[in-house]
């Protein structure tokens, strides 16, 4: 019998289409009262599954959920003090619930950063139906450092084909291109306009 594949509990069996007027909704952490609450005032861009190590995963789940949307339209609306920056050495500072230990959102503070100004979050968080669904999986080779037995890579991969996200062990190629781009221009390669 093959070994049934679990990427992540919000698209394991499909996902559904981004509603074509969406504006954006609230996330919570999973504590039973006095939730941490982020409302999102845009639709998500850039939502994938990732297999890094840093990323917040639900109990199970191979890959986490991510998503940008941009910095200006996210705030902290309940809660903000239960929150605290998981790894402040970090790049990305995440955002998790001190309590239930849930990623809110994360955040890239250098301003030379070629993702500045974007705001990663779990849209899984939310119960409002419309974000934009997956549309890759990054770091895939990454799962094996989280505990994933290599033997079953091919068929990690497989299943990743089969929901439509093309595996990469990298970002995608048009956010690849987005960050040599930002550094040829910083470096003076590429003409800023």
């Amino acid at each position: 019998m093959a070994k049934t594949i679990s990427i992540h509990p919000a698209v394991d069996q499909g996902m559904k289409p981004a509603a074509a007027t969406f504006a954006g909704g609230t996330l919570v952490c999973h504590c039973p009262d006095s939730k941490v609450a982020v409302v999102i005032e845009s639709q998500c861009a850039h939502n994938h599954v990732c297999g890094c190590t840093k990323c917040w995963k639900p109990a199970g789940a191979l890959f986490s959920q991510v998503a940008v949307v941009p910095r200006s339209k996210l705030r902290v609306t309940a809660n903000e003090d239960k929150l605290a920056v998981v790894d402040p050495n970090a790049v990305i500072k995440r955002h998790a619930c001190k309590n239930c230990r849930v990623h809110m959102y994360a955040r890239i503070e250098n301003e030379k950063h070629p993702f500045f100004g974007l705001d990663f979050i779990h849209t899984e968080l939310s119960s409002n139906e419309g974000w934009a669904p997956p549309e890759f999986a990054a770091f895939v080779s990454s799962i094996i450092e989280s505990g994933a037995n290599p033997d079953d890579m091919s068929a990690v991969r497989a299943k990743l084909k089969d929901l439509g996200l093309e595996p990469y062990d990298c970002l995608s190629p048009g956010l690849m291109d987005a960050i040599a781009a930002h550094t040829a221009k910083a470096a003076g390669v590429l003409s800023r306009a």
